[in-house]
């Protein structure tokens, strides 16, 4: 069923609770979602006729699906991406299917972090952002909760003081993560260096517009590397060839702005931060140096609770077998169905807390020497680094003031953060 083409929203029509701008800049409505379906019309003709499909037919097809997947919400429908509901539906199927029988366990468990790695350097190839790792985690963490309150609590050898302390945990984890999640410290055009501001308030050609949902978006045009600089009284000075040299070095050609020194560009989050460490897929966003600090504090509350609900979990099942063995062997846990999903889910969050302990290892060296993981793989790349115990340890040399000052310069890099926010100009300058 076809429709007339829509309109672009005025900017004094806005849109209710059920509408919005739809990829290509038209309005439209959730209820209207089968209708216009040009492009799977256009695949099912042509698998009808037998005819090959065009390379960027499927492509469209999702690209229509994922638009059109819309809940209700204030001030224009919001977009649900699909990439959150496999983990909410593959995961407990997995879990119960491997609580069945101890060599589903180890099939299910051997199969499911390879299939996590694939779709993480499927998706890293692309240079695309999902929302698959965040819901993963985030739904691992609930769905491991909600276990431990409804199957092992029940069986009367947790007391309260223990549950009390785990969902503690839980919380502060969760509290932590919303933290991180306020973002890595973005680097903003300086106002010396912007040449002019333009405020577009349709979509941009090459820009989806169902992300910017109708609001209006700036575009800043900066000088590149500017010859001239402003003195504290306000006049104009000629750069020196050395300053002129590292703006040109740092430039960002995809941002537009000169870079402050460590700061790097994400090709995933399309964006330059302030001290770059890495893009984060569990969280779906950079580590910089405005959460890097909470980064750390997440996985640290994260491994603690995690490790105490196992031990908790690994008592009640296996009662008579010591914590640190009764992973590796805890006989007749297979025959009780709801003792082996624990047994199960236990194994599970020990091999999402190990990759995790990996990882935070790696962030308290590279902070104990100074050294972001960009710097690490450019250093690595370069051949400009020292490599210690088995390259386990990169030095880089150029940051590091020493144990006690590295330590003290993270701890407070985030409340020193360059506060440079974008020109309030909305009209030509």
């Amino acid at each position: 069923m076809r429709r007339g083409v829509h309109k672009p929203p005025e900017p004094d029509d806005p849109l209710c609770c059920c509408e919005y701008v739809d990829r290509k800049g038209g309005r439209s409505h959730v209820a209207a979602c089968c209708c216009d379906c040009e492009d799977l019309d256009e695949a099912c003709d042509r698998w009808l006729k037998r005819e090959a499909q065009k390379p960027d037919s499927l492509s469209r097809v999702a690209d229509s699906v994922a638009d059109r997947l819309r809940v209700p919400w204030l001030k224009g429908a919001k977009r649900v991406d699909l990439s959150l509901l496999p983990p909410l539906v593959l995961l407990p199927v997995l879990l119960r299917i491997a609580a069945l029988h101890v060599l589903l366990g180890v099939v299910v468990l051997t199969a499911l972090p390879g299939m996590v790695l694939w779709y993480y350097y499927f998706t890293h190839r692309k240079k695309g952002r999902t929302l698959f790792f965040l819901s993963l985690a985030l739904f691992s963490l609930a769905y491991m909760y909600f276990l431990f309150v409804t199957e092992i609590v029940p069986r009367g050898d947790v007391t309260s003081a223990q549950l009390a302390t785990v969902t503690t945990g839980v919380i502060l984890t969760l509290i932590s993560l919303v933290r991180t999640k306020r973002g890595p410290g973005y680097v903003r055009p300086r106002p010396s260096d912007t040449h002019s501001t333009v405020t577009y308030h349709g979509p941009l050609p090459d820009k989806d517009s169902a992300h910017l949902n109708g609001a209006r978006h700036q575009v800043v045009i900066a000088n590149r590397g500017a010859a001239l600089e402003h003195a504290a009284n306000g006049e104009a000075v000629e750069a020196g060839p050395q300053q002129t040299d590292s703006k040109r070095r740092n430039w960002c050609p995809c941002c537009k702005l000169v870079r402050p020194p460590r700061a790097g560009h994400c090709r995933i989050c399309s964006a330059c931060v302030q001290r770059l460490d890495h893009h984060c897929v569990w969280i779906n966003s950079c580590v910089g140096q405005a959460n890097h600090r909470s980064f750390l504090m997440t996985l640290l509350l994260f491994l603690l609770t995690s490790l105490y609900g196992i031990s908790l979990v690994l008592r009640t099942v296996c009662p008579r077998q010591n914590v640190l063995f009764a992973l590796l062997y805890c006989p007749g846990v297979y025959s009780q169905y709801s003792s082996a999903l624990c047994f199960t889910c236990a194994w599970y969050s020990s091999m999402v807390t190990g990759g995790l302990l990996h990882l935070l290892l790696l962030q308290v060296i590279n902070v104990s020497y100074n050294v972001t993981e960009r710097e690490a793989r450019l250093a690595l790349r370069d051949k400009t680094g020292r490599t210690l115990l088995w390259g386990l340890v990169i030095d880089t040399g150029v940051y590091s003031q020493g144990f006690r000052h590295n330590w003290a310069h993270f701890l407070t890099m985030a409340d020193h953060l360059e506060q440079s926010s974008s020109p309030a100009f909305t009209e030509l300058v």
